[in-house]
């Protein structure tokens, strides 16, 4: 008998569509509570392929610094939520259409190893079937005095970073949309 490896050892298994069922139950559309402090925001957005059609089965996965810079260490998170409201780590299933919203504050600036600091940004992971690993891409806010200096976004070429910023749509409300591929694709990192 002769065992072969699986699509899964040889690394060609691509995530999903399977991946919610061990998941649902660390969705949740809250970022922040209202007790959280800082500057409540709702933040919306849908993911498009390369053709420019939503994809209404993706995990968007998000992290946040509270309003004081400080993120929670893994093992706290649970009990951030009964605290203080911050829970600074949010998963998100697309809709049918795409779309995904989120309820949170405004992150503060973190530290970059380095000793600059970073302009207030959320990081993202997307998981979605077809892809053989998650990507990573960051939000960041407009017009924020440390956008001009964060070490990260400075390594985006210019005319890119657009596809890295919310955009405000109302009061204390940002959309900011994930395109996988074509003219307006998002910058992903490698990590």
């Amino acid at each position: 008998m002769t065992l072969s490896l699986t699509p899964e050892c040889v690394g060609s298994q691509t995530v999903g569509p399977y991946y919610a069922i061990g998941l649902d139950h660390l969705v949740s559309e809250t970022l922040a509570g209202p007790q959280a402090g800082g500057e409540p925001i709702t933040l919306s957005g849908t993911v498009f392929d390369a053709d420019g059609e939503p994809i209404p089965d993706a995990i968007v996965e998000l992290w946040q610094a509270s309003p004081g810079g400080q993120y929670h260490e893994h093992q706290e998170i649970g009990r951030a939520r009964n605290l203080d409201g911050f829970l600074g780590f949010a998963r998100l299933s697309t809709h049918s259409g795409g779309t995904f919203h989120v309820q949170t504050v405004v992150p503060g600036a973190v530290g970059f190893p380095d000793g600059r600091e970073q302009a207030p940004h959320i990081v993202v992971l997307l998981f979605m079937r077809g892809l053989m690993r998650h990507l990573v891409t960051r939000i960041y806010f407009p017009n924020h005095a440390l956008n001009a200096h964060d070490p990260v976004l400075l390594l985006v070429p210019e005319g890119r970073r657009a596809t890295l910023f919310a955009n405000p749509i109302g009061p204390q409300t940002l959309h900011w949309d994930i395109h996988m591929q074509g003219s307006r694709e998002t910058v992903f990192f490698e990590c």
